[in-house]
């Protein structure tokens, strides 16, 4: 069997023996045997060998037949899968190659991803040609994206739509193209460095967590063997050949005996009660579950499915599908799994029996099974309520409360008790001041106001501030270099050679040239920087107050995770700020950091807004084209450190001069106010908002009580 020349041999990876796969190689594998289950999103630290074994899947993989002339690689025996380059005849020529693989850079385009218009074509000869894009190439093959989370939200919504459907649709400049565009879709990713989108996370069929080994042994081993591959990339290849060839044998042959393996519908019923108890969205966890199961049991060399192949394909399909909210942490109660799953195999279905032809519609009458003198216990009764009885029920024998175990109740939240305050550390007591400081939590997420940066950036796709970019609504044309990198316009680029040529004749090419090229500027919405400086000092310990404003930043870093934002997190508190989460796509470990934030001590104001001031900077130095939005949540008051009001005063001013769009957060409350942070917002030029006004709906209320 040929193989695909990798840049890593798959059996070389540790932990990829072929006689003991770990979870990151046997989920390859799997999904190497059945793609319908919907591809692998691989997460872990840097330096995991996730890319490596992504890479190395291909060789594993079986050769397709393909007509050498289709550049969409249909399958010359699918009489459905049409290819535009089609139709081809019956007795057309077919040959044999390797999987592809085809690898979806971050930076990609659109018109790289779907295709565009030939241009050489077009200008040459004046013929209007389809260049097949990515999804094209990767049809029947392996579409690997690394740092999947960092993919843009305009190639995150392709992915999606070809996931679902199989197929993509190009209608864009003067043609029309459908084509098949069927993968095994893998995604590698660093958590540390932001969240993945629900809609694609759903889409992978199964995840798996990856972490360097803490033991010694292996992690020399690791660096043993790749030593060896960089000293020797061809040598070392060829000493791993035979385990390669090994590994890609069995594949082969667990593709072959993927039809054969039989799912019993008591091990189907399981699935179920294992899906319905880990309180997953929906059915495609059941679905791809079972997938995964009847996969793993053609990998062993069964043809039955069992309770071990239920088992690893829970622990693969289930983890990241029980995932509330953005901020939940994937992962699963294995300890629920084998209570679920019980310690005896599963039962064979029962055979089927003829119905008596006195019976009723409910299957059996209140007498008994007929007149051949067999009570209750006949035998066969028992045995085909057998699997309605491991589903659990009163009617299966055992105790409703043993029969299906549950997940255990997620931990009650802040608000979800009238007792929930008792849990939490008590605020300082009367005439202690700060010294005690206290930890509060927030109570659920609502959808805040959004906040936006003044004027008009250039940054990378996202969901939040105005933009000139590569998507949205046309607002005019520019040469190239002049633009936020904008696509070709095509119209114009025409318009401009002929405004130049002037022949006035009405036949003839058209003579093109570089100065005639125009490209489309277009006004969208940008991802900014989030920077939040939150006030952690005694005046902000009162439980309520904290409560509020906790509330509130998370209901703003929920909104950053949706916009696609980068979020910061700076706190002060005593005497000094620090830079908590340094700016970062991770807004889970920003909602941590928040989460375990006390409250006390004095007020270092100016601490907090310098800290600031050379977080932006700095950033600004790094990223010029990513635009800050600096959110200062206080109420005002400065009392650290010496000449505490004029200090702040003068670090307002210093974060002036950056010209940093900016929002006070005011978490003032009760009936006397200073009115401190709105003179802080004067002083930063930035607006001021109340924490009660965060919300959108509060916001709502207002427009209407004021319109009312």
């Amino acid at each position: 069997m040929p193989l695909v020349r990798s840049h890593y041999p798959f059996s070389a990876i540790v932990g990829c023996d072929a006689g003991e796969l770990d979870d990151l190689g046997l989920s390859l594998v799997l999904t190497g045997i059945s793609p319908a289950i919907g591809g692998v999103l691989v997460r872990g630290e840097k330096g995991t060998a996730k890319s490596t074994a992504a890479r190395a899947l291909a060789a594993l993989l079986p050769p397709v037949d393909v007509h050498p002339e289709d550049r969409f690689s249909t399958d010359p025996a699918d009489p459905d899968d049409a290819s535009p380059d089609g139709p081809f005849a019956a007795g057309a020529p077919v040959e044999s190659r390797p999987v592809r693989l085809v690898e979806l850079p971050v930076g990609a385009t659109e018109d790289r991803v779907l295709g565009s218009l030939h241009l050489e074509k077009a200008l040459a000869h004046g013929k209007v040609a389809y260049e097949p894009g990515l999804l094209a190439r990767a049809h029947r093959g392996i579409l690997y994206a690394d740092e999947v989370n960092l993919l843009p939200d305009h190639l995150v919504d392709l992915l999606l739509d070809a996931a679902a459907t199989g197929r993509v649709t190009v209608e864009r400049d003067g043609f029309s193209v459908e084509h098949s565009a069927r993968f095994l879709l893998i995604g590698t990713m660093n958590p540390e460095e932001g969240e993945l989108r629900p809609q694609l996370l759903d889409r992978f069929g199964l995840t798996v967590e990856v972490a360097a080994p803490r033991d010694p042994a292996p992690r020399a081993e690791v660096v043993r063997r790749r030593m060896a591959y960089d000293a020797d990339p061809a040598g070392f290849a060829a000493r791993h050949r035979p385990a390669e060839q090994a590994l890609a044998a069995r594949v082969a042959a667990a593709r072959e005996r993927l039809g054969q393996v039989l799912l019993p519908d008591t091990a189907l019923t399981k699935i179920a009660e294992i899906c319905a108890a880990f309180d997953v969205d929906g059915l495609r966890a059941d679905i791809v579950t079972a997938r995964t199961a009847v996969a793993h049991a053609a990998w062993a060399g069964r043809t039955t499915v069992t309770r071990a192949d239920i088992r690893r394909a829970a622990r693969l399909a289930l983890p990241h599908r029980r995932r509330r909210n953005p901020f939940d942490a994937p992962g699963l109660d294995e300890d629920l799994l084998d209570r679920i799953l019980g310690d005896d195999e599963l039962p064979p279905d029962p055979p089927p029996s003829q119905p008596p032809a006195d019976e009723g519609p409910d299957g059996a009458g209140d007498d008994g099974p007929g007149d051949d003198g067999l009570g209750e216990d006949a035998p066969g009764e028992n045995d085909a309520r057998e699997p309605g009885a491991t589903g659990g029920g009163a009617e299966g024998g055992q105790a409703p409360d043993d029969a299906t175990p549950k997940a255990p109740e997620p931990a009650a939240g802040p608000d979800d008790s009238p007792d929930a305050d008792a849990d939490r550390t008590p605020a300082a007591p009367p005439g202690r001041g700060a010294a005690q400081d206290t930890t509060v939590k927030a109570t659920a997420p609502y959808r805040p106001r959004l906040l936006t940066v003044r004027g008009t950036g250039e940054g990378t796709d996202g969901r939040r501030s105005r933009a000139l970019g590569s998507r949205g609504r046309r607002v005019g044309v520019a040469r190239p270099g002049q633009d936020a990198g904008g696509s070709l316009h095509l119209v114009e680029t025409v318009r401009a050679a002929a405004a130049r040529t002037r022949t006035g004749r009405a036949d003839g090419p058209l003579r093109l040239r570089g100065e005639d090229l125009r490209t489309a500027v277009r006004e969208g919405r940008e991802a900014n920087l989030i920077l939040f400086c939150v006030d952690a000092s005694g005046s902000m310990a009162a439980r309520k107050r904290m409560s509020q404003v906790k509330t509130a930043v998370l209901s703003l870093l929920l909104d950053a995770y949706r916009r696609r934002d980068k979020v910061g997190l700076i706190t002060f508190r005593g005497q000094h700020a620090e830079l908590a989460l340094p700016p970062t796509h991770s807004v889970d470990i920003a909602a941590a950091r928040l989460d375990d934030l006390p409250a006390g001590g004095r007020t270092p104001l100016a601490e907090g807004l310098l800290e600031a001031a050379r977080v932006v900077a700095r950033e600004r130095r790094r990223h010029p084209r990513l635009r800050p939005l600096l959110v200062v949540v206080t109420d005002g008051r400065a009392t650290g450190g010496k000449d505490a009001v004029a200090r702040s005063l003068r670090a307002a001013d210093q974060v002036a001069s950056l010209g940093v769009s900016a929002v006070v957060v005011d978490s003032e409350s009760g009936p006397l106010r200073l009115g401190l942070a709105a003179g802080l917002a004067a002083r930063l030029h930035a607006d001021h908002l109340p924490v009660r006004e965060v919300s959108a709906d509060a916001l709502s209320t207002a427009v209407r009580e004021r319109a009312a």
